[in-house]
């Protein structure tokens, strides 16, 4: 068994253990995706990247037995996060997840980091935690004293309904009449538009919204009046399947664009094959499950862990 960093010549091998390494088939169907987006991150992130090689793993060749990504972000300089962790099903049961968790450990203390989380690294993550139905991810997160504090969840939204998403011309016309235009987000808009988010809620939501107005698979609405943003609604700035963030500025609710904004984001993935949408962090339920059906689904479990040479803790 050997570790090392990841660098681009892994990416092929990284993909393809995720493919066959995450349990649950919404997962590694973006196996692609995920990876190439822990490969790009926010400004002001750095990235511990660690491969564990074998050649016990069924055909007597090395092979990319198992991969941890993790990361740290400048604006919580002692907070580490796990973004990625995959075993080979080939070469579970033999301590490679902990020896992966001990080694990204390891790596993000020598980065200044106090305590290690299981928990999303926001702006740019692949699930707000562990997912309960990872019951390996979970079983060794609290045998390595991982405290469970806090959980969140997704909502699903079926896309293959017979009746296709979109928004109806009545409310299209209803929006209209009081001066309002919905349309989706280009380029040219990002100088007011990420002002507008950063300055009405906060710089992570500030950075997936460009993200979804840059990247191809992506998309971003926004109810504009008088050349000024009212409300923005998002898809596909961590994860292709993945709705979210969503806003309107509190300056200008009850006017039901939210509804419209994300029917239009619904309906892109919907153009695009996908059949069903996942509502990420999600909240208000209420919201969505009146305004497009959605359930709540994916239950995720948050774990930080006091790195025992912390300050404080020996």
């Amino acid at each position: 068994m050997k570790s090392f960093y990841i660098t681009d010549d892994h990416v092929d091998a990284v993909v393809a253990l995720c493919t066959v390494g995450l349990d649950l088939p919404e997962d590694a169907a973006e196996a692609d995706a995920l990876v190439g987006r822990l490969l790009d991150p926010p400004t002001g992130r750095r990235t511990v990247r660690i491969g564990i090689s074998t050649d016990d793993a069924g055909d007597g060749s090395a092979t990319l037995a198992g991969v941890v990504f993790a990361s740290m972000n400048d604006r919580e300089p002692a907070a580490g996060h796990l973004d990625l962790l995959v075993v080979h099903p080939g070469v579970r049961r033999q301590g490679l997840g902990r020896a992966l968790v001990a080694a990204a450990e390891d790596a993000l203390a020598r980065l200044g980091a106090t305590e290690v989380r299981l928990s999303g690294n926001s702006p740019c993550y692949l699930w707000p935690g562990v997912d309960v139905r990872y019951t390996p991810a979970v079983c060794m997160a609290q045998s390595l004293g991982y405290e469970q504090v806090n959980a969140g969840w997704n909502m699903t939204a079926d896309l293959t309904d017979t009746d296709p998403y979109g928004v109806a011309d009545a409310e299209e016309l209803r929006l209209a009449e009081a001066g309002v235009t919905v349309r989706r987000a280009t380029r040219d808009d990002l100088p007011v538009l990420a002002e507008w988010v950063r300055r009405t809620w906060n710089a992570s939501w500030e950075w997936e919204s460009t993200q979804a107005v840059l990247r191809p698979e992506a998309g971003c609405y926004v109810a504009w009046r008088d050349g000024q943003p009212l409300a923005f609604a998002s898809y596909g700035a961590n994860r292709p399947s993945w709705f979210g963030p969503m806003g309107t500025d509190p300056n200008a609710e009850r006017l039901g664009m939210g509804r419209v904004l994300l029917r239009r984001c619904l309906a892109d993935q919907e153009a695009a094959g996908l059949p069903e949408a996942q509502i990420g962090w999600a909240g208000p339920i209420g919201f969505y499950s009146r305004a497009v059906g959605a359930r709540l689904e994916r239950v995720f479990w948050l774990y930080r862990r006091v790195l025992p040479d912390a300050p404080g803790q020996g």
